[in-house]
């Protein structure tokens, strides 16, 4: 649970009854969830009192929790928190559980900070319900006012409540996508209202509730007719800057306002700042980069040479070995390779009186928006297929993610899951490495990405290649993080819904050769057979794949007796399951595809009226096939 509601931390929650107490417990134990209850309450375990008011404790701790999560009455929390609230863009996430647990009210900062997939996420740990009021929940539509967070984009000025009563009106807003990734655009509900190039089409402008400006412009506001709007600013301008020693930081700011201000652009679309490695320890860029949280990038004087600039010179090359640091360095940032279309301001130097040093300062643009969001990755196993066997870890994944990727069958079966707003890919059965290969490209770019597998992820499902391809990439282990969320395996269900198969030893092994050669296989099925494991087959036949089944079956019945009990369990748990009980001798008198899983006994395994039985060993079955010894 923890990892998944990172973002939240560091979450306060308090209850003032003992019920209370015991509901929040439940969430369990997280280092960065500070439980708190009332001096009335006393020393309780993994709680800490609090002394005086709880409207005075709230006070005491309002900024500095990102989250507060309360167990008690609705009513007592508004009252509560009524003095404290300044703005949603400021205000902790609030979160409200009634003392039964069978409710999560998302009760403040439900978009901005995030209180609507906090309720989601403690709704799916307690098996409760979450209570969401916005209004573009129920229209299926990300808020406005967080729509640009999970590509990293900044927000710039704007009549944020309008736009976004705009939106729940399903009034048409228009949409001036001019810089970052178009995305969002593909993954919207067909009722949407947003219009504009790439969307619906434009109706007239006095029929326009609002607009969305997504630029890295300081895009001016129309005068006629008022509209209102907002403005998101991607990341995609990089400063290039070259400076005297000992240039101070309000120097080098100064010069990149004025180049901003020259061209029109906004300083929320700036991505980071670049330089020559000669000025990596200039203390002046290394202050404006700490207090801006613009990332610095410096390039050896040998890879600012090979680029071409409009305006080089020969008194800065005889210098740094370079005819160009600014301009050169702006380009090397934003991966350009043809300053005509990149290079938004040429260099301008900049001096103050009183202020040591000079700057000078070229801004470029990037065709890719910069992200610090670190991307994730959730290899999540979603079980059988039915949600009430998804792990509540698996289910707060998938609702929290701003991507989903997965097999088309499987994304259907967990969309009551999915939220508005989120990305969701589905390619066919036979594109496992393409999907993760996708999934991989998506967390790159900063997002939280859910790969989602039926039963467990780890067992013939896409944990096991995205990490190959993790690997083959050179990744480090840490960027992106990876998470393995496990789920029941398929041969877990099929066992449950027959009885006890696999008590004693077993082995899983899949017929499909697709990434297996079938010598690997056979090979495999021999020595399962001769060292008499129970085997459970995965993928055992399809459309195109027949003859692996029957050589299996041979192979098995080389080494154990043609009774053999034998359970085929298609789609377990699911609205379309079937189960048929049969014998190694009689298996192809029952139908079997791919989503059949076949588990087939061992030598001691029996068949007990509509159950199978494989002795543990302790007491054993030493009678005749369908009955106890």
């Amino acid at each position: 649970m923890a990892s998944v509601l990172e973002e939240f931390q560091p979450i306060a929650a308090i209850a003032t009854t003992p019920r209370g107490v015991r509901c929040l417990q439940r969430l369990g134990e997280d280092p960065q969830m500070t439980l708190w209850v009332g001096e009335a309450l006393g020393e309780m375990p993994r709680t800490r009192v609090y002394s005086g008011s709880l409207k005075d404790h709230l006070s005491a701790i309002w900024n500095e929790t990102r989250a507060l999560v309360f167990c008690l009455a609705t009513g007592a929390v508004v009252r509560s928190i009524a003095p404290l609230l300044q703005n949603k863009q400021q205000d902790p996430a609030i979160v409200v559980i009634d003392e039964g647990g069978k409710y999560v009210i998302s009760l403040c900062g439900g978009h901005q900070r995030g209180a609507d997939r906090l309720a989601e996420s403690i709704a799916r740990q307690l098996g409760a319900t979450a209570v969401l009021t916005g209004a573009s929940n129920a229209l299926g539509l990300p808020g406005a006012d967080v729509l640009g967070e999970p590509f990293g984009w900044q927000r710039g000025v704007g009549d944020w409540n309008a736009a976004s009563a705009a939106i729940a009106r399903s009034e048409a807003v228009e949409v001036v996508q001019e810089v970052g990734w178009k995305i969002w655009q593909q993954h919207l509900p067909p009722s949407h209202p947003f219009v504009g190039e790439g969307l619906k089409p434009m109706p007239p402008v006095a029929d326009l509730g609002a607009r969305i400006w997504i630029s890295d412009r300081r895009v001016p506001t129309h005068p006629e007719p008022e509209i209102p709007e907002i403005r998101w600013h991607p990341r995609v301008l990089w400063v290039g800057v070259g400076c005297e020693r000992g240039t101070s930081a309000r120097v080098i700011e100064t010069g990149i306002e004025r180049a901003l201000s020259q061209a029109g652009l906004a300083p929320e679309a700036i991505a980071g700042l670049a330089t020559i490695a000669l000025k990596a320890d200039e203390i002046g860029l290394l202050e404006l980069s700490r207090d801006r949280h613009w990332p610095l990038k410096t390039f050896e004087g040998s890879e600012l040479r090979a680029i071409a600039v409009p305006t080089p010179s020969a008194v800065v090359e005889a210098e740094v070995g370079t005819p160009s640091v600014a301009e050169a360095a702006a380009l090397r940032a934003a991966g350009a390779s043809e300053w005509a279309e990149a290079l938004v301001v040429s260099k301008q130097i900049c001096r103050i009186d009183g202020e040591p040093g000079a700057a000078t300062v070229a801004i470029s643009r990037a065709r890719r928006e910069y992200s610090d969001r670190p991307g994730q990755l959730w290899l999540v196993g979603t079980g059988p297929g039915s949600l009430e066997l998804m792990t509540p870890a698996a289910q707060m994944a998938i609702a929290g993610a701003d991507a989903i990727v997965g097999y088309t069958l499987y994304v259907d079966l967990v969309s009551p899951l999915l939220r508005p707003g989120q990305i969701v890919e589905s390619l066919p059965i036979t594109r496992e490495r393409e999907r993760a290969e996708r999934a991989i490209a998506l967390a790159d770019r900063g997002l939280k990405v859910a790969v989602i597998s039926s039963g467990d992820a780890g067992i013939y499902g896409m944990a096991g290649l995205v990490l190959e391809q993790l690997a083959a990439k050179g990744w480090d282990g840490k960027t992106p993080k990876v998470e393995v969320l496990p789920g029941i395996s398929a041969v877990n269900a099929a066992a449950a819904r027959v009885g006890t198969p696999l008590m004693h030893d077993f082995c899983a092994i899949s017929l499909s050769d697709l990434l297996t050669p079938w010598e690997v296989i056979e090979k495999r099925l021999r020595a399962a057979a001769a060292a008499d494991f129970v085997v459970a087959l995965y993928n055992p036949k399809s459309r195109s794949r027949t003859e692996q089944i029957a050589i299996a079956r041979q192979i098995l019945l080389e080494e154990r007796s043609p009774d053999t009990p034998v359970a085929l369990v298609r789609s377990a748990y699911r609205e379309d399951e079937r189960i048929e009980l049969t014998t190694l001798d009689r298996l192809f008198t029952c139908e079997i595809d791919m989503l059949t899983t076949v588990l087939i006994g061992n030598r001691s395994t029996r068949r007990h009226g509509d159950w199978i039985v494989t002795p543990r060993g302790y007491l054993g079955f030493d009678g005749p096939a369908g009955s106890p010894s």
